[in-house]
């Protein structure tokens, strides 16, 4: 496989996590330890879990389309987007794996762990988990914010979606200050729609590039024959 086709494959990758993470804000059950049990957790988090790793080789893709363009602002922009849904996975496969075995033989543990996402602190001390989270968002928004910084003046990609995708970011700290039900919507579901947006980008690239050089044949050919 050409690396040009397998760059295109992951926009397909990219527009995964972005409807999967978009898709899942409004119907992500509650933080809470009455639902760590349930049937929809595990149906969520398990997708949750997919998503991490579509994130990880969409996101690759991304940069690698525009490598040559988006400079060192790109590469940490990159880098830190990268490093945060590496972490992401980690977490996201203890609530999928972790806390349901541990909701009834530690309930404490998995009240603590779930009060990093919802706010409400726990009694138990779970250690670096609690800083751990603080760096992954950290990592997410500042570097989400310089690649789609990066991917919009690169002029590669769509800027459109690029711009969808620093506003939101830019619009996350400010719905920290919102109820968690309706964080999860403002903060969650526009970067999850500008990431899916980019990914259509990438892979509808090379579809357009054939068709505008089927154009250019088409009209090469009334040319040549006036010429003849």
């Amino acid at each position: 496989m050409k690396t040009t086709n397998l760059i295109r494959w992951t926009g397909l990758a990219a527009m995964g996590a972005g409807i999967i993470f978009a898709g899942i804000q409004p119907i992500h059950p509650p933080d809470v330890l009455s639902s760590v049990t349930t049937s929809a957790w595990t149906i969520i988090t398990t997708l949750k879990w997919i998503m991490c790793f579509l994130f990880l080789a969409g996101i690759t893709g991304l940069y690698a389309r525009q490598v040559e363009k988006v400079g060192w602002l790109g590469l940490a922009g990159y880098l830190l987007f990268i490093l945060s849904w590496f972490i992401q996975t980690g977490y996201v496969f203890a609530e999928t794996f972790i806390l349901p075995v541990l909701a009834t033989a530690a309930p404490k543990f998995v009240e603590s762990y779930l009060g990093i996402v919802n706010g409400q602190p726990g009694e138990m001390n779970i250690g670096a988990l609690v800083p751990g989270y603080g760096l992954l968002s950290a990592l997410f928004i500042l570097g989400s914010l310089l690649f789609g910084i990066a991917t919009f003046r690169a002029r590669i990609l769509s800027r459109w979606a690029a711009g969808l995708l620093v506003v939101a970011v830019v619009l996350i700290p400010v719905a920290a200050l919102l109820p968690h039900a309706i964080q999860r919507m403002v903060g969650g579901m526009p970067v999850g729609i500008a990431v899916a947006w980019l990914g259509y980008a990438l892979w509808s690239e090379r579809r357009e590039k054939s068709a505008e050089a089927l154009l250019d044949q088409k009209n090469a050919r009334p040319e040549a024959s006036n010429a003849a």
